[in-house]
């Protein structure tokens, strides 16, 4: 018994050495030259030894085994020598491929594979705005700032808010530094008052206050061709938004709540390569959006959607009061802490603003609960055609290990899984497969998403396309 005990513990510490050698390569790849690893879609930057074989440990019916650190090691120091352009590189597909390629030569086979990344030229740098400073406005930093990397992709250089108090930048700072749903700032954080400023890891960000858009010079700030993301929601036409256009160093909007009139809204992964140069104002829809049309969307492409139903159990949120109280909205009055809480929601019929076949085909609700972070769509579908929840949870299971879409759709089967363990997930969406009902062409799927964070790494990836430093996904990902 013991000398298996012994076993387990040298197999442990040899991961953890494993990992430790990793963590420094990954790092100075990161930095240098805009290299992102990731294990079946989580990333390994800036992650600890513990997160990276946790990574690891995700055994999928797609590998059969878990997922040797050995291999994924291999590769890492392969790639510190070759020492690529800007590019995003999943580990497990890499190693996957090499050992299907049946090549011992690995520095050969990854030179074959990333070669479009070989001579890549590092970005310029994009300046960003945060107009507002709210949930999400702070999760767009914390994300933004730990994207940061060598400094060529997304540069976070101001926030523009209205001054609340006197020492509203100490607040501000301190609403970053902690957080009592995602935890604490990941890093360092010093607040420069005379320069209304703080230095979040080495980056410094303009604390800009104004009541309105048209009073602001951003060039005065050294801030030019910028992209501001509007997160306050006050605006959500092209008219108002328009405002944001018209000052100087602004040189793109993207609002981060559904778009009015003809303005394109954009889930990330689905219609994402709709975006022009033309579209100077665009729209990251809904988290509840972001979270359903990409299921949906592997769904129809597969079984063809007829008609469907969205419910969506929706955590509280701050246009929700806290206890009885007058509200302009139906119910939203009573208190978020104390009632579930019956509400209409666009979402479901949003998703045609990223897929047109949907048009007519969604009816929606959603139930605001006692909760202050994840939520939960059910998806309510009669297709097209009849199949079995294994067939329905191997699809999508599959897609989020290798298909187009991964970033956006995670895969989980667990018994015992709640919605806190969701909390902080970087994809738009996670499927439980466990609640996965089939009857005929009758589908119920179950999909979990951090309708703070989740979406507000959906965001990032728009400001990342924007600027033209979204990292290429190499080798390509399946369609």
């Amino acid at each position: 018994m013991n000398q298996r005990a012994d076993a387990h513990l040298e197999a442990w510490k040899a991961k953890q050495e494993l990992a430790e050698r990793m963590i420094p390569l990954i790092g100075q790849l990161y930095r240098d030259h805009d290299v992102v690893m990731s294990v079946h879609g989580r990333s390994l930057v800036g992650r600890s030894p513990i997160d990276i074989i946790r990574a690891h440990s995700y055994a999928r019916k797609i590998d059969e085994v878990e997922l040797p650190l050995e291999d994924t090691s291999a590769i890492v120091e392969a790639l510190a020598q070759i020492q690529p352009g800007p590019v995003s590189v999943d580990l497990a597909i890499l190693a996957n491929g090499f050992r299907a390629s049946g090549s011992d030569d690995l520095e050969g086979y990854l030179r074959e594979t990333l070669a479009p990344a070989l001579d890549a030229a590092p970005g310029t740098g994009t300046d960003v705005v945060l107009y507002g400073f709210g949930r999400i406005g702070r999760l767009l930093a914390r994300i933004i700032i730990d994207h940061s990397g060598s400094g060529n992709g997304l540069n976070l250089r101001a926030v523009v808010v209205r001054k609340g108090a006197e020492n509203d930048l100490v607040k501000r700072a301190n609403l970053l530094r902690r957080d009592s749903v995602h935890g604490p700032f990941n890093g360092t954080i010093k607040v420069l008052e005379e320069e209304n400023a703080i230095l979040a890891n080495g980056v410094r960000i303009q604390f800009i206050y104004s009541n309105d858009p048209s009073t602001v010079d951003y060039t005065e700030y050294g801030i030019e061709n910028a992209i501001l993301v509007d997160n306050t929601g006050r605006w959500r036409d092209a008219d108002g938004l328009g405002q944001h256009l018209a000052r100087p160093g602004i040189a793109r909007v993207l609002l981060t709540a559904p778009g009015k009139g003809d303005m394109l809204n954009v889930v990330f992964g689905v219609n994402s390569d709709k975006i022009t140069d033309a579209h100077e104002i665009i729209s990251a829809a809904s988290c509840t959006t972001n979270a359903i049309t990409p299921v949906l969307k592997v769904l129809n492409d597969r079984f063809g959607v007829k008609r469907g139903h969205v419910e969506t159990v929706h955590s509280y949120t701050n246009d929700q009061n806290l206890i009885d109280n007058f509200h302009k909205g139906d119910r939203r009055g009573r208190s978020a802490a104390l009632n579930m809480v019956l509400t209409e929601t666009g979402a479901a019929k949003a998703v045609s603003k990223a897929l047109p076949e949907f048009e007519g085909k969604l009816t929606g609700n959603a139930i605001r609960v006692p909760t202050p972070d994840v939520s939960m769509a059910v998806l309510n579908l009669q297709l097209e055609q009849e199949t079995t929840a294994e067939e329905v949870n191997a699809l999508l299971e599959q897609v989020s290990l290798t298909g187009a879409l991964r970033t956006q759709i995670d895969y989980v089967e667990s018994p015992e899984i709640v919605s806190t363990d969701f909390v902080g997930s970087n994809r738009a969406g996670v499927v439980d497969g466990l609640a996965t009902i089939v009857t005929g062409d009758s589908a119920m799927v179950y999909v979990w998403y951090d309708n703070e964070y989740g979406y507000s790494c959906q965001v990032v990836r728009i400001i990342e396309q924007l600027a033209g430093s979204h990292p290429t996904h190499l080798p390509a990902l399946e369609a």
